[in-house]
């Protein structure tokens, strides 16, 4: 018996070897090979499902922020006196068998003598339609125009709580809408001033080396080894009680940025020492170019992606920053409107007992912050060129 294995046959082109002829490349590889390094990281960021969902959310929460007061049903300092610490209103369709469209339930209240708090029941009877694209209360856009359009508006002789109201009769919902220019403003202002002092001092010890480096890295050390939030307690505190809320709101936001650069100039001295030895540095040193322009003209841009990335997980630490040090009385104060300044009701375990929904302004800080790291995450790799 033969148990010999086949001879494996090989095809051999008989044409002779030509080194200058090359394979026939179609549109999508040519288009491939002649992609920047910004399409390329975008064709991968596309397949991060998770960032791109992501990215979705915060482009609604930012798309919000130039129309809050649009978008919210009630001004933010509107009271309703008879509707205090209300709880949500529930939304319906249908009345008895027959769709009525959104509508809202209204209140009616008692007050509890043996718990010394207001009960609400909803009466039944009456369904009460919501308003869409309507008029309603009036404020000043942008602070410069009177005006009273809302997207939504509560019913014409009835309220719309959809997340209750707090201990003035205020709307909570429209709060937390308005809270969100505030919140989401101190994270990109606060990552600016943090990204160009990490730039500046990142750039110029990376690129100079020598004693520029050492000085740079010994200041960076020591605001490393401050602990992060009595620091920021001690700074917030300092801040004069009598200034207006646009001053308190600049002060936070430079604190914010000072104390977060040291990460991002290590960053950015970690990649100038490995770039500065490169042949294109060369170049542009030895065509006379300063050591400005080849920092920012050339060294910077070759990873401004992963700057990007890290700006993007950096932002969360803002509104966390700014949502602590106003949940604790130190930072935004009313009447500015945040997230933390909503929080800072729900200090009183009695409150947070009898009113849980006080506790909403948390929900979108949570989904924001997770939000950005997924967004995060996805530019990291993205801009990963070994990835």
């Amino acid at each position: 018996m033969n148990t010999a294995l086949p001879s494996r046959r090989h095809y051999v082109d008989p044409a002779p070897f030509d080194p200058g002829k090359t394979e026939p490349v179609g549109a999508e590889s040519e288009s491939f090979y002649r992609a920047s390094s910004w399409q390329l990281m975008w064709w991968k960021f596309r397949r991060h499902k998770v960032a791109v969902a992501a990215a979705f959310v915060l482009l609604v929460f930012y798309g919000l922020v130039p129309f809050v007061e649009i978008v919210a049903p009630y001004n933010q300092t509107q009271r309703h006196g008879d509707f205090l610490y209300a709880p949500p209103q529930a939304v319906h369709l249908m009345h008895e068998g027959r769709f009525v469209g959104p509508f809202t339930y209204p209140y009616s209240y008692s007050f509890d003598l043996e718990n010394f708090r207001r009960v609400y029941t909803p009466d039944r009877s009456k369904p009460q339609p919501i308003r869409f694209l309507c008029r309603g209360d009036s404020y000043q856009f942008w602070g410069m125009w009177e005006m009273n359009f809302h997207l939504v508006c509560p019913p014409g002789d009835g309220t719309m709580f959809l997340l209750g109201t707090d201990r003035l009769g205020r709307d909570l919902l429209s709060r937390i809408i308005y809270g969100a220019r505030i919140s989401l403003t101190i994270g990109i202002v606060g990552i600016a001033v943090s990204f160009a002092l990490g730039l500046f001092f990142g750039g110029l010890a990376g690129y100079l080396g020598g004693w520029v480096d050492h000085v740079i890295q010994r200041m960076i050390e020591i605001l490393r080894s401050l602990p992060e939030l009595p620091l920021w307690l001690a700074l917030s505190a300092a801040l004069p009680a009598n200034w207006s809320p646009i001053l308190v709101f600049f002060g936070i936001t430079i604190i914010l940025g000072l104390l977060d650069w040291p990460g991002l100039a290590r960053a950015v001295r970690s990649k100038l020492l490995s770039l500065r030895e490169e042949d294109f540095v060369k170049a542009a040193e030895l065509m006379g170019a300063s050591k400005q322009r080849i920092i920012a003209r050339h060294l910077i841009p070759n990873f401004m992606s992963h700057l990007i990335a890290s700006a993007t997980l950096s932002i969360p630490s803002m509104i966390l920053g700014e949502t602590a040090l106003s949940f604790l009385g130190l930072g935004l104060r009313p009447p500015v409107t945040s997230w933390g300044v909503l929080l800072n009701e729900a200090q009183n375990l009695a409150a947070v007992q009898l009113h849980p929904w006080l506790l909403f302004p948390m929900v979108p800080v949570v989904i924001v912050v997770l939000a950005f790291n997924f967004m995060g995450d996805g530019l990291r790799d993205a801009a990963d060129p070994y990835h």
